[in-house]
């Protein structure tokens, strides 16, 4: 028979165990939460009458995420999932590039890569959306035909992918 003070030393590690468990699950929990809006910065035509009208087409998901609220909040901008994809209307239209230039859905966009990710931006298109893609949402360009409604409704300027 086990005194009580040796089962309770039986219980310690036992008790320990969960505390630990507990203590990492809610860590786990608060790393996997979005903990707010995403930081993003309007492009200084982001009050153009185009992307006024760019920014009522922006798709309710990418690449299967949900939209999450940017700060500053505007229509010119949108973002959605964690990592966040970036969505930006207000550039100012690319001129000739050397860049890769590809068609998705009657839309050019260029893409350059970046340290973090993928930014497309519109082709042709003034003033222009840029689309900024983490590399951790996998092939950037595979999110473009949810852009194709906001890219569409800004007026063309001739240029297009050769």
């Amino acid at each position: 028979m086990s005194s009580p003070d040796h089962a309770g030393r039986d219980r310690r590690p036992l008790l320990a165990g969960l505390v630990v468990l507990v203590t990492a699950g809610l860590a786990l929990g608060v790393l996997l939460t979005r903990t707010g809006p995403v930081d993003v910065a309007i492009p200084s035509g982001g009050d153009d009458p185009a992307c006024l009208d760019a920014g009522t087409r922006w798709p309710l998901e990418v690449a299967g995420e949900d939209e999450r609220d940017t700060d500053p909040a505007g229509t010119a901008v949108h973002a959605w999932g964690d990592p966040a994809v970036i969505a930006r209307c207000g550039l100012p239209a690319l001129g000739p590039t050397t860049e890769q230039c590809i068609s998705v859905d009657g839309v050019d966009w260029v893409a350059r890569e970046l340290s973090d990710g993928t930014a497309l931006t519109t082709f042709g298109r003034s003033p222009a959306i840029e689309v900024l893609v983490p590399a951790q949402v996998g092939q950037a360009p595979l999110v473009l035909p949810a852009f194709a409604d906001a890219a569409k409704a800004l007026p063309t300027n001739g240029r297009q992918c050769d």
